[in-house]
């Protein structure tokens, strides 16, 4: 990109506030370095890459990037045999705690919607996380100039030989400093340490007295600070201790270097992918606190900005402005009066495309479209050059000489005031000739003037459009509004009559312009008034179209939901027939099997008759299956007693009962049904399937889905780095998984530091609904530096 051109959009502006976004100093030496890419294929994934950013922060919520550190030197160092220092040490480790809380960060959203995120996905997929080493560091390294008694049993064992032996020697010194005998050879009962040995302060006079070592004098040299002979054997040994600890850090430190040199080439891709992910999150970070939003993308040359804003503006006082070139024409002229807001709106033009091209989102409406330029080339403001004594007009004619030798096809020209500076007759003219030559290449051009002769030179030209910045008549001012298709009018005899100058004097100066000019200027007064009066009838007409579509929309509603509310009352009625059919179906089949018991004790003529009366029984019901056809009773959702199996549910009507089915159907279409403690042989056919199967096999899907979160949670969070905001952000969800988990005793780990996060997060704790109190860790546990967590 034309870096000169950048410049004058104050694009690097736009990278220092991306630049604060970042965490990491590596990312933000690495974000001044970014410039717009050329490349359409290049700037989609840029885009993308800011989508996927974008949508995690709203959803998830910042990730956690605190981590991420420079440890470029450190691995190199490590590589060649070398060992780290401990603050090197705590880097690997905090870069490692880094990519393995990215990965949980995205596991929690995959979940869901892995394939929603394909770039990021990609990068956290290649992340290396090495428990071990993390988990190692942390072990044996405190902070930056303490080693843990833990990092080895051999370090442990000297700390507490030292310790035992400086006992020995203070109870020793105690003794002599207390001593009555003693007490007027010394200038103060006290002890103290010169060179890391024991002493006590001898007067000078007295040095005799008390044997031993001279290892300091006061200034005055009044005082000399003896180790008296009793304890320099203690010393000595305590030395020797100091030597074997210093040796036992030194190997302890080595052996973590050499793990950190074994996987060496995974932790320099970690480093990378991290700067990435940081930038990327930068990159959303960015658009949430512009309120940006992501541009459509094309390769055509084709800008349509809507309700476009200038980043670099305060967003609640900057006028949005809707602009368009590339479909219908490709050179835009805008016209308007001074401070209207030409220059500002060529910036935004400028600065979005450019801003685009770097990955970023734009402050504009959804669905703008902005073009992937191959360069972007402006010519804007009064850069007169002081020590070439070049005049206005000078400094922006080597501006666009300049341009002009340097620019290719699918360019972005955009120049301020074309033609300014000079006689108005040759600066229209060699202006016309500037935009006419540009017209003829592949380029997009958008140009600011003054002169009327552009005006008409972009209603008579193909391809040329008019724009101008709306002015306001009745306040004297500006509104800022950028209007395409209406060329600017100077204003200039109404703005004077409304300020109070003579009628005379405007009719004066009225005769002294041409007839032409004042046909132009009274031509694009009565077109401005008719574009009002179109836009007035096309928002109406909008607003109409709107609201037919509106009732178009309830009336369909209304119309879907007549029909389910029909259906389902069908339904219904099916169900309520059906069940009353089946009952008095069961009940006749029962009487007629009782009247075949009863026939056997009749006489003929009174078992005829009985069989007179059972066929006509049988043959209602054969009409009333007849009648009401076979499908009236069907329900599509409902199971049949044809699908009944083994083990099913099932209502029995004619006995009011529930009961399981416990056999096959026998040859006699009966089944074996469990019915409280009794089993009974009853007809399949007469049974009634109950519903219900389906909300057992929800609740086991439940229960499922629990199961395999309390396998995969951990019983710590780590917070440390984080405000207390962002923290009880990720701790909320945390304990709510822990507590679906079934996780008893959770830690939260905040560190000591300042002791901020500690003392902000204990409010949160007493009122939180899962948990049941609350203590500081042991030393074991991390002291005060983790708070233990008990579960309702």
């Amino acid at each position: 990109m034309y870096d000169k051109s950048l410049k004058t959009l104050e694009y690097e502006k736009i990278i220092d506030l991306l630049a604060e976004e970042a965490e990491a100093s590596l990312t933000k030496d690495f974000i001044k370095s970014i410039k717009p890419s050329s490349s359409f294929d290049q700037v989609v994934d840029w885009i993308e890459e800011t989508d996927e950013a974008f949508r995690l922060l709203i959803k998830m919520g910042n990730p956690p990037l605190y981590g991420v550190k420079d440890i470029h030197n450190e691995v190199k160092r490590a590589q060649m045999g070398g060992s780290l220092s401990p603050e090197g040490l705590l880097k690997i480790a905090e870069t490692l705690r880094c990519a393995h809380g990215l990965q949980e960060y995205f596991l929690d959203t995959e979940e869901n919607d892995e394939d929603s995120y394909p770039l990021v996905k990609d990068l956290i997929y290649n992340l290396s996380y090495f428990e071990y080493i993390e988990k190692d560091i942390y072990k044996a390294i405190i902070s930056e100039d303490e080693i843990s008694d833990d990092a080895s049993p051999k370090l442990r064992t000297i700390r507490i030989e030292k310790k035992r032996k400086a006992e020995g020697i203070k109870s020793k010194l105690n003794s002599m400093i207390t001593s009555e005998t003693n007490k007027r050879y010394l200038q103060d009962s006290i002890y103290t340490m010169r060179d890391g040995r024991y002493v006590v302060p001898v007067k000078r006079e007295f040095k005799a007295e008390v044997p031993g070592m001279v290892h300091d004098m006061s200034s005055s040299g009044a005082t000399l600070f003896v180790e008296p002979m009793a304890i320099v054997e203690l010393n000595n040994q305590i030395r020797e201790l100091d030597l074997d600890e210093q040796r036992e850090i030194e190997r302890i430190l080595r052996v973590l270097s050499e793990k950190v040199a074994d996987k060496g080439r995974e932790l320099s891709k970690n480093e990378g992918i991290l700067k990435k992910m940081d930038f990327i999150f930068a990159k959303g970070k960015l658009a949430l606190r512009q309120n940006a939003s992501k541009p459509l993308l094309n390769a055509e040359g084709i800008i349509n900005l809507k309700k476009a804003r200038h980043p670099l503006l305060d967003p609640q006082s900057v006028v949005p402005i809707d602009i368009f070139i590339g479909e219908d024409f490709d050179t835009l002229v805008v016209t308007g009066p001074n401070t209207g807001g030409k220059t500002v709106s060529l910036k935004t033009v400028g600065l979005l495309t450019a801003m685009a091209q770097s990955g970023l989102f734009i402050p504009a409406g959804e669905n703008s479209q902005l073009a992937v330029f191959k360069n972007i080339y402006a010519d804007i403001g009064d850069e007169q050059s002081i020590e070439q004594s070049l005049s206005t007009f000078s400094s922006h004619m080597v501006n666009i000489v300049d341009i002009l030798d340097r620019f290719e096809d699918n360019s972005l020209l955009l120049f301020d005031e074309l033609g300014a500076g000079t006689d108005p007759t040759e600066g229209s003219v060699l202006a016309i000739a500037i935009l006419e030559n540009l017209r003829r290449k592949d380029v997009r051009t958008i140009a600011t003037t003054h002169y009327n002769q552009l005006k008409v030179y972009a209603m008579t030209t193909p391809g040329v459009q008019n724009a101008s910045m709306e002015f306001d008549i009745e306040s004297l001012s500006p509104t800022f509004r950028l209007l395409i298709g209406i060329p600017g009018k100077s204003n200039a005899f109404e703005i004077s009559r409304r300020l109070g100058l003579g009628e005379e004097i405007i009719s004066s100066a009225k005769d002294l312009v041409e007839a032409e000019n004042i046909q132009f200027e009274d031509m694009l007064g009565e077109i401005e008034k008719n574009k009002e009066i179109i836009e007035r009838e096309r928002q109406e007409v909008e607003i109409s179209r709107a609201e037919t579509k509106r009732l178009e929309e309830k009336a369909q509603a209304y119309k879907d939901k007549t029909e389910d509310m029909r259906e389902d009352l069908l339904d219904q009625a099916r169900r309520e027939a059906r069940e009353i059919i089946r009952q008095a179906k069961d009940e006749a089949k029962l009487v007629i099997d009782e009247i075949k018991e009863i026939s056997k004790n009749l006489d003929s003529d009174s078992a005829r008759r009985l069989g007179q009366a059972t066929e006509m029984l049988r043959q209602s019901e054969k009409k009333l299956n007849e009648k009401i056809g076979s499908d009236f009773l069907k329900l599509e959702d409902e199971k049949t007693s044809q699908d009944l199996k083994v083990g099913d549910s099932v209502a029995i009507p004619s006995l009011r009962q529930e009961g399981v089915i416990l056999t096959d159907e026998d040859a006699d279409g009966k089944v074996m049904v469990q019915v409280g403690i009794m089993k009974m042989s009853l007809p399949k056919a007469t049974l009634v399937p109950i519903q219900g199967q389906a909300k057992s096999t929800s609740e086991e899907k439940t229960k499922k889905i629990y199961s395999a979160k309390a396998k995969y949670i951990k019983k710590e969070i780590d917070l440390r780095g984080m405000n207390v905001e962002d923290a009880i952000f990720k701790l909320d969800k945390y304990l709510d998984d822990a507590y679906l988990s079934g996780l008893k005793t959770v830690e939260v780990i905040h560190g000591k530091g300042t002791g901020a996060l500690r003392e902000g997060l204990q409010p949160y704790f007493k009122k939180h609904r899962h948990i049941k109190k609350t203590r500081y860790g042991n030393l074991d546990e991390g002291g005060d530096g983790v708070t233990i967590v008990e579960l309702k």
